[in-house]
Formats: structure tokens, sequence, C-alpha cells
């Protein structure tokens, strides 16, 4: 399944912060994580993550880990190639 999560700092980024996120990633990798990709971005969010993981109990409790340093909103993504199967 692939997860895309929009993403708002709740206090500055910290070299800390950063790192301990970090160790997270590493953690989540053994739980079936992928992480496709991160970015920084303008406007309404700080950041976004674009994630492959097995279900949402595991996308679930990669978010939970990050509580105290981010609020999170998490979309379920397809591909617009199975998106098109939908409709035909």
């Amino acid at each position: 399944m692939y997860f895309i999560t929009l993403l708002k700092f709740k206090k500055k980024p910290t070299k800390d912060s950063i790192a301990e996120n970090l160790k997270n990633i590493g953690l989540e990798q053994k739980d079936g994580v992928k992480l496709l990709g991160t970015y920084w971005t303008l406007g309404r969010y700080d950041a976004v993550g674009i994630y492959e993981a097995p279900n949402e109990t595991v996308a679930m409790k990669a978010q939970v880990r990050r509580g105290d340093i981010f609020s999170a909103e998490t979309l379920v993504a397809i591909s617009a190639e199975e998106a098109r199967k939908l409709i035909e």
C-alpha cells in the first residue's frame, strides 16, 4: 500500500529531532516500511513523505512514533494505472 503524509512541524526542527526521525525510519524498515521520498515544502504543510507499507496498521504505527514532532494528515494512494482499471 502507498501512503502520502502531509506534515506540519509542531516546533522548529533541530539536528536532534532530525536525527531521531532518521532513527525511526530505520526502525520502520524492519516493519516493512519503504520510504520512497521526503520533501520539505512551502505553503500549508512543511513536508511531505511518500512511503510504502504492508497495511494501515504499520503506517499508523510510523505516525504515532512522531506525534511529538509534527501533526500529520495521511492519504492512502493507488497508482493512476490501478485507478483507471476501476473505471473500465
